[in-house]
């Protein structure tokens, strides 16, 4: 633990600059908008590609029991012109990339830009779960392969060690299976600072990083604060997720669903991704880019106001404040 500690202490004295530009980054990057679906459109981070301003969260496609309704999630996503698509290995057994995969035959693929996760932080878990991923989704490529929940102190050092999953995703890079690399993970913002300062201990720069966003975040431990303006340093595209922090903030009283939607989508955020189990819940996201124009800061000031005493212990963001939504630490044999 006291080389972690070191460890965090060199990278955060690193980023001091970045961190102290926090409130310069905090601007929503030009969009540009489709004109057969009014969907704003965002560069990823330095790839060039462009990606919708929400997109659609994968684990919610395989919660609805009819599989027919998880394919018509995602048909009509893609016909509305959201592209960007989020899934997991994990997720649900792997339901959801098998509807993913079902809903992408017949021409989607081209529509969109495919992520998906793993878990593996060692070359065997993460070659059979990548070879797991492009079987269900039905695809030669994946647009973007992420490591999922990179939530343990120790986690940077397992990928980027010996035998580290890192070399698996670099050669499938290599070898046209995936396109872009990045990672994911929910719990501690100094924990990404620390996977990214492994990476470029490593001469390696992630092309993406997904993290929680919402007007709760900046109150405690906040990813907003310490991690954003990192990535927008280096160029990595940021990819909001939890911007209703799965439901509990609504239960709050204090924001909207679209309140918190373009909260986060008036950050640099490349895109925002959110679950959508039900047709209305898809609605209202579109409903959110369609109509989206960047905060004020006196509308961001005010808000902020409005959640700083609920959000300051963490309750309203348990995949913060408890280990609840960690899936692989009750499921470590995931890790590899």
């Amino acid at each position: 633990m006291t080389n972690d500690h070191h460890n965090r202490r060199e990278f955060l004295g690193r980023v001091a600059l970045g961190i102290a530009g926090a409130s310069v980054a905090v601007v929503a990057p030009e969009s540009s908008r489709a004109a057969s679906s009014e969907i704003p459109y965002r560069t990823l981070g330095r790839s060039g590609e462009k990606v919708s301003i929400v997109g659609l969260g994968g684990f919610h496609i395989g919660v609805p029991k009819d599989e027919k309704e998880g394919i018509r999630l995602i048909h009509t996503a893609l016909d509305n012109g959201i592209n960007f698509l989020d899934n997991c290995w994990d997720y649900l057994d792997g339901e959801s990339e098998v509807r993913m995969g079902k809903a992408l035959q017949g021409g989607y693929r081209q529509k969109a830009f495919l992520m998906t996760k793993i878990d593996g932080q060692v070359k065997p878990a993460a070659e059979k779960q990548l070879d797991d991923c492009l079987r269900r989704l039905g695809t030669e490529t994946i647009d973007l392969l992420q490591f999922h929940e990179v939530v343990r102190w120790g986690d940077p050092e397992r990928i980027f060690g010996p035998n580290g999953a890192i070399e698996t995703l670099v050669k499938a890079r290599q070898a046209g299976k995936i396109r872009y690399i990045g990672f994911t993970g929910h719990q501690d913002p100094d924990i990404h600072l620390k996977m990214l300062n492994t990476a470029f201990k490593n001469n390696f720069t992630f092309d993406a990083v997904q993290f929680p966003l919402n007007p709760f975040d900046p109150h405690y431990k906040s990813f907003e604060k310490k991690v954003v303006p990192v990535l927008v340093e280096h160029g990595i595209a940021v990819l909001g997720m939890k911007p209703m922090g799965g439901g509990n903030l609504l239960r709050s009283k204090l924001v909207t669903p679209t309140k918190c939607l373009h909260y986060a989508m008036s950050l640099p955020t490349s895109v925002v991704i959110t679950g959508c189990d039900t047709m209305e819940i898809l609605q209202q996201a579109l409903n959110a880019a369609r109509t989206f124009k960047p905060l004020s800061e006196q509308e961001r000031a005010s808000l902020l106001a409005r959640t700083a005493q609920a959000a300051a212990d963490g309750k309203f963001e348990p995949f913060k404040s408890t280990h609840a939504y960690n899936a692989t630490d009750r499921h470590p044999e995931w890790l590899g």
